[in-house]
């Protein structure tokens, strides 16, 4: 390999080529966010690929291995170099020397931004891809891109964690911006210590000073009337002067409860991203990543394969449930006498009756609608059909708040599944079963028989 700049050249648009015959990556997506990459340095060990922007970095790093195969292809090579991606600007700066620590962050009198959360240590599958992405985006190029940033899904999914990554990725890279990092409950509190005070003016004038504002669990907003004007007004100053904003919720900004409809206007304008439960394979990293990371003596190579797919499996509700697993086995690893390797039949054993959440049994909306369906003996069809009939409604109305209850499915999804609904019919559904629940006892036995069928 050389390190000539035509020959690199070449070597760089051939690659592209010969990705784009493959087919392996859509064409669309290699045109607009991998073409105008350039390769700044190859040798046998590593290949060094620039680009512009964080976006672009995150696209080429989501297909690194494509990349590299097409990379030896074009070098007519089978070395096995590293294949290393970062961002043109901030590159050269760290070449000149220009690179700044990363600090233990305590941020004005919001809260300390976690310095061990950063997009670094983030594990990226399917099921928090877009999320991730965003995040990056708005990190990189704050109040240009999206603004505000809202992030929803269950706790213990990693929302933190990206809001945690946005502050410290900004701190690092530009230690001028201001980043006021906070969760509702402290910000409400803020708000109401500085109204008894006096100094709710100078609190706000505080707040227009700051570029990143990051807000955690802002369900938690709901019915603080007095908050929500004070939020109102500083969510207002600073997206009409491009500052960042980024958002995390439980829920999407149009199931909120409790909180004034112009602010979920404001929510709605501008990107919402979700992050999930983990698929089994990011499962599998987020472990990797959690034991690589670890202190202790213990790392990959103490654990058979089989025993991280078991805790992959078995507790992927969240982010917490693999830890809380992981820690439990690490715990009882350190306290046996039994020797080092740990295999599925000691993990299994370490487990044991601990509660396994992963995929709800293989529950879906299918399921619970075909349950619903035969409890009433009506059809798939009917239930997910426009039809009003009074039976099929009450049957659809409880399989809807089933689905709500048992999944913890955003409305949006779950009206996808009866047939395109839109989110508000979703809710009414489900208010409808709430209140005949609470009126009616045999219409309250027969949802409880159900989901008692459905969870067994």
């Amino acid at each position: 390999m050389t390190n000539d700049s035509f020959y690199l050249k070449n070597i760089w648009e051939n690659t592209i080529s010969s990705i784009k015959n493959s087919n392996k990556i859509d064409t669309g997506i290699v045109d607009a966010f991998f073409s105008d990459a350039k390769i700044y340095e190859a040798n046998d060990k590593k290949v060094i690929l620039l680009t512009e922007n964080i976006i672009k970095k995150s696209l080429l790093d989501n297909e690194k291995d494509i990349i590299k195969a097409f990379l030896q292809e074009s070098f007519n090579t089978d070395k096995d170099f590293v294949l290393e991606i970062y961002i043109e600007e901030q590159f050269k700066a760290d070449k000149l020397g220009d690179t700044i620590e990363l600090p233990i962050i305590k941020e004005f009198d919001g809260q300390t931004i976690m310095p061990h959360m950063t997009f670094d240590n983030f594990v990226v599958g399917s099921c928090n891809k877009e999320s991730h992405v965003a995040a990056l985006a708005c990190a990189y190029d704050p109040g240009k891109l999206f603004n505000p940033l809202f992030i929803y899904g269950n706790s213990g999914l990693g929302k933190t964690h990206l809001l945690c990554s946005i502050g410290n990725y900004v701190r690092k890279n530009d230690p001028t911006k201001r980043v006021y990092y906070t969760d509702t409950l402290k910000f409400v509190e803020k708000v109401s210590d500085s109204i008894k005070d006096g100094s709710i003016d100078s609190f706000k004038k505080f707040m227009y000073t700051v570029d990143v504002f990051l807000i955690d669990d802002i369900q938690l907003l709901a019915n603080k009337e007095k908050s929500h004007e004070v939020f109102f007004t500083i969510f207002n100053e600073l997206v009409n002067n491009r500052k960042q904003i980024c958002i995390a919720s439980d829920r999407l900004p149009q199931e909120l409860k409790g909180i004034e409809s112009r602010l979920i206007s404001r929510f709605n304008s501008g990107l919402s991203v979700s992050v999930d439960s983990p698929e089994f394979e990011t499962s599998l990293d987020i472990l990797k990543m959690k034991l690589k990371n670890s202190s202790l003596d213990l790392n990959i190579n103490s654990f058979d394969d089989e025993a991280l797919a078991f805790i992959a499996s078995n507790f992927s509700k969240d982010v917490r449930s693999l830890e809380g697993a992981l820690t439990r086995v690490i715990f009882l690893s350190i306290q046996s006498k039994e020797g080092s390797r740990i295999d599925l039949d000691f993990v299994s054993n370490a487990l044991k009756g601990q509660t396994v959440v992963s995929d709800k049994s293989g529950l879906s909306p299918k399921k619970i609608i075909k349950y619903v369906a035969d409890y009433y003996n009506l059809t798939r069809q009917q239930i997910t059909s426009k039809t009003r009939t009074r039976n099929i409604a009450m049957a659809r109305h409880i399989a809807i708040y089933l689905c709500r209850k048992l999944l913890d499915l955003p409305y949006a999804k779950i009206g996808d599944e009866f047939g395109g609904r839109d989110h508000s019919t979703i809710i009414s559904a489900c208010e409808k079963v709430e209140k005949q629940i609470e009126v009616n006892k045999a219409y309250k036995k027969a949802v409880k028989e159900l989901e008692t069928m459905i969870k067994s």
